[in-house]
């Protein structure tokens, strides 16, 4: 997976879920069973990129605040939408 996550902003929530998440559960298939700890670090990098995602995409969150709490609100709604959600909620600042 490339770093670039958070340019693709034309792409839609369901087109990120569908790109990132077979990546993501074979590094937590593979990763979790030998160094999760390791892999919670990567986990929550992911989450600053969505956030990222989130301030380019919609103008009226541009802040880390509201675009925070789009996220966890997102995740309240969806908790399983992105793989690594199980392990690695966003977080709450």
């Amino acid at each position: 997976m490339r770093r670039e996550l958070h340019r693709h902003v034309n792409s839609t929530e369901a087109d990120l879920a569908r790109w990132i998440n077979p990546i993501v559960r074979g590094w937590m298939a593979y990763y979790g069973a030998f160094c999760r700890h390791e892999l919670s670090a990567l986990l929550h990098r992911i989450n600053t990129y969505l956030l990222r995602w989130i301030m380019n995409k919609y103008k009226r969150l541009r802040s880390w605040k509201k675009a925070n709490g789009a996220m966890r609100n997102a995740v309240a709604r969806q908790p399983r939408y992105f793989a690594h959600w199980a392990w690695a909620k966003p977080a709450v600042r």
